[in-house]
């Protein structure tokens, strides 16, 4: 796979990732992607090296732990410091004492001194909470933001960790939640043709505030791909998002009517703009991502090699601005219709960003 990888700062941090990361989820296998086979994953992050990729995204709470493992088993053999993992940790582990034990945990999966990019996964309130325990003690009294805060600021004094970084922060948190003059590396966010939310404020916020964006959801799980040929037959764990009907998957949780009109003609005229330039629509909107200079790395995942190739593949496409400016155009209607609103699992009402 000889391609040439571009590399971008990392906000205002000292961190230059590759334009395009890889995305751990599958890694280890669960019941959200089903089983993922090792030697794939080695498979897959040994060409990625060999490509240029340096960033790896994984955390705690990916196939409970697995994903962390699984990457860890992958890099046997190859120069730590060629690799930036980034993992996270969730809000529900951020007390004093827990949040440390968690770290350390997370460091003995990946087989590590050190994580280079250590992210609180989802802001720290009782309905984000609710995600990731039952515990009424827990979400009744969650934990202290600014305390963790400075439990993340130690461990990077440690060494634990090298840089922190945020996830799914609306510019409302980011401003609400992060203490004056601490520096946060990164804002991993949602961000692809069909989920332009961070487009209203968030991405003005992180640039302004020095905070580089990595992107994650690139193919909104395969939707953009082309590896659905309609909406209906979607598989519920992705049917999921505010995009399709509630009622449409037992799993969903928004409650909401959903935008699959919308949703099901930003895709067709996604595709008719890949075919009139003669490219596949998955490279299309992975190179889409990217044009954006504000993404300092868009995620993709890779269940194998060939996979990977074709992702990394986008980068050799030539996109004219022309066909951005198009692209934004044809899907403007549905981001206009989902609103700003970063979280894709819960009612707008309920947005657990905000």
């Amino acid at each position: 796979m000889s391609v040439d990888m571009a590399y971008r700062q990392c906000g205002a941090a000292d961190l230059k990732l590759s334009v395009l990361g890889i995305g751990c989820w599958t890694f280890g296998g669960g019941p959200y992607w089903g089983n993922q086979d090792q030697s794939d994953v080695n498979d897959v992050v040994h060409a990625a090296v060999d490509c240029g990729i340096n960033y790896f995204d994984t955390a705690e709470a990916y196939n409970e732990g697995r994903s962390e493992s699984s990457l860890a088993i992958a890099m046997q053999g190859l120069k730590r410091d060629s690799i930036i993992i980034g993992s996270k940790v969730t809000p529900a582990n951020c007390y004093p004492g827990v949040l440390e034990e968690h770290c350390e945990a997370s460091l003995k999966r990946l087989h590590t001194d050190y994580i280079d990019l250590y992210m609180l996964h989802w802001p720290i309130h009782p309905h984000s909470i609710k995600h990731f325990t039952k515990d009424p003690a827990v979400i009744d009294n969650p934990p202290e933001i600014g305390r963790t805060f400075e439990i993340l600021a130690k461990l990077k004094q440690s060494g634990k960790i090298r840089h922190i970084g945020i996830s799914n922060f609306s510019a409302g948190r980011m401003q609400e939640d992060i203490p004056a003059n601490f520096a946060v590396a990164a804002n991993e966010l949602p961000y692809n043709l069909l989920c332009r939310a961070v487009e209203f404020d968030a991405m003005a916020s992180c640039k302004e505030n020095g905070v580089g964006i990595i992107s994650y959801m690139t193919l909104l799980q395969g939707i953009l791909a082309g590896k659905y040929p309609t909406l209906a037959v979607v598989p519920e764990w992705q049917r999921r998002t505010r995009h399709f009907a509630a009622s449409g998957s037992p799993l969903c949780r928004h409650g909401e009517a959903g935008f699959e009109d919308e949703t099901d003609r930003a895709i067709k005229a996604i595709k008719a703009v890949a075919g009139a330039n003669k490219v596949d629509m998955a490279e299309l909107a992975i190179r889409w991502a990217i044009e954006n200079p504000n993404i300092s790395c868009a995620l993709v995942g890779a269940r194998n090699r060939a996979q990977l190739k074709a992702n990394v593949h986008s980068l050799a496409i030539e996109m004219d601005p022309e066909v951005v400016r198009e692209l934004n155009r044809l899907t403007d209607p549905l981001k206009q219709q989902l609103g700003n609103h970063l979280d894709l699992y819960e009612s707008a009402d309920n947005d657990r960003t905000l």
